[in-house]
C-alpha cells in the first residue's frame, strides 16, 4: 500500500503544544500539513512528505494571532526624540511626520512589521490604520500587498 505524501511535515519537535481541548503536549512530535491544513499531529512514525522540516530542540505551537497593530508606526518607532516621550507629546511630534505617509511607506512599514510578527510565530494579524493623509493613495491595498507577499493572514481595518 502506497501512502500519498503530505505537503509538509514538521518533525522531531522537542515538544508539540496542541492547545487542543485536552491541552496535549507531545514530546518528539510531528505536525503534518496538507493543502494548508493540519492533517495529523502525533509522535512515532513520521508521515511521508514533499517537504520536511527538522524541528529538533524546538517548540511547535499553533500560529499566534495579533489583534491590534499600527503598522505604519514602524516608520517612526526609533525616532530618537520620541523613544521616551509621554503619549501626548509623542502624538504631537509624530502626527506631522505621519502626514507624509504614502503607499510606498505604508507598504514598507507593513512588510517590516508583518515580517517581524511572522518571525516570532504570528500567522494572523490585523492593523488599525487610522492615518489617511490627503493624496496618500490606497494605503490599505499597500498593506494587503505586503501581507500577501509574506503569506501572513491579514485583516486590515480603517480606524483605531
Amino acid at each position: 500500500m502506497t501512502t500519498t505524501p503530505v505537503d509538509l511535515v514538521v518533525h522531531s519537535a522537542r515538544l508539540v503544544a496542541t492547545v487542543d481541548a485536552r491541552r496535549r503536549e507531545i514530546p518528539n512530535g510531528y505536525v503534518a500539513i496538507n493543502d494548508g491544513l493540519v492533517t495529523a499531529i502525533g509522535a512515532g512514525t513520521v508521515p511521508a512528505a514533499r517537504v520536511a522540516i527538522d524541528a529538533s530542540d524546538c517548540l511547535v505551537t499553533p500560529g499566534l494571532i495579533n489583534t491590534h497593530h499600527h503598522l505604519y508606526q514602524n516608520l517612526t518607532r526609533a525616532f530618537p526624540p520620541m523613544t521616551n516621550s509621554a503619549l501626548f507629546g509623542w502624538l504631537r511630534t509624530l502626527y506631522p511626520l505621519w502626514r507624509a505617509l504614502d503607499e510606498e511607506s505604508a507598504h514598507v512599514s507593513a512588510w517590516v512589521g508583518l515580517a517581524e510578527l511572522a518571525l516570532s510565530g504570528c500567522t494572523t494579524s490585523t492593523d488599525h490604520l487610522y492615518v489617511h493623509p490627503r493624496g496618500a493613495g490606497d494605503l490599505l491595498s499597500a498593506e494587503i500587498a505586503a501581507a500577501r507577499n509574506l503569506g501572513i493572514r491579514f485583516h486590515p481595518t480603517r480606524g483605531s
